[in-house]
């Protein structure tokens, strides 16, 4: 898992009822994984804002889960941690479903809007 292995850390998780949070997390600006992504101009990989999105809604929802689908994916501004290593996910997760969870994930730094996804994930 990124938080784990010092990728990111998670500052607060706020529950703003009815399925929806906002989760601020730092990213390291040291972490192994920008020094390849890109040397002198580091970015944060879009897998790893997945897997990111993953673990915060795992956290939240205290069980493991497997991504079956990801939709409208979209890349609005590059993350640089250097610049902007604080972030705010906002999630909706939807787990009335008993076989799948669906997450709908924002991700901004300051006033600026970096990601939007729609993640389907199931229990494992």
């Amino acid at each position: 898992m990124l938080a784990e292995k010092g990728f990111y850390t998670v500052n607060a998780v706020t529950d703003k009822g009815e399925g929806r949070y906002h989760v601020a997390v730092v990213l390291n600006k040291d972490h192994a994984i920008f020094k390849g992504h890109f040397p002198g101009n580091p970015v944060t990989p879009g897998a790893c804002m997945l897997q990111v999105v993953k673990e915060l809604t795992q956290d939240i929802l205290g069980m493991k889960l497997m991504m079956t689908s990801v939709a409208n994916v979209k890349f609005m501004a590059l993350i640089n941690p250097e610049k902007n290593p604080e972030l705010l996910l906002e999630l909706e997760i939807d787990s009335t479903e008993e076989e799948q969870i669906r997450v709908k994930n924002t991700t901004l730094f300051e006033d600026v809007t970096a990601l939007k996804m729609s993640n389907t994930y199931k229990r494992i």
